[in-house]
C-alpha cells in the first residue's frame, strides 16, 4: 500500500532515541508534532528527512552529536 501525503508515516513503533528521533518512522519529535498542520511541501520534506535518518541508522553510521563544552 502506498503512503499518501494525507497519511501519517507512523508505523506504530514509537520509541525515541537519544536525539529524540522516532525509531519507527524516523521523524523528530518536532516533525511528529508539526505533521498535521504541515502543507504538502513540508510533509514531503519531513518524509525525505525521515527516510534519510532511517537509511543512516540502517547503515550503522551514527549521526553527529553536538557536544556542549561546559565552559561555553
Amino acid at each position: 500500500m502506498a503512503l499518501t501525503m494525507a497519511d501519517s508515516p507512523c508505523v506504530r513503533n514509537c520509541c525515541l532515541d537519544q536525539q529524540d528521533i522516532c525509531l519507527g518512522c524516523g521523524r523528530s519529535v518536532e516533525e511528529i508534532i508539526e505533521w498535521h498542520s504541515a502543507n504538502l511541501l513540508r510533509r514531503t520534506q519531513i518524509l525525505q528527512l525521515a527516510q534519510a535518518r532511517i537509511a543512516q541508522r540502517s547503515s550503522g553510521v551514527s549521526p553527529k552529536r553536538h557536544v556542549v563544552n561546559p565552559s561555553e
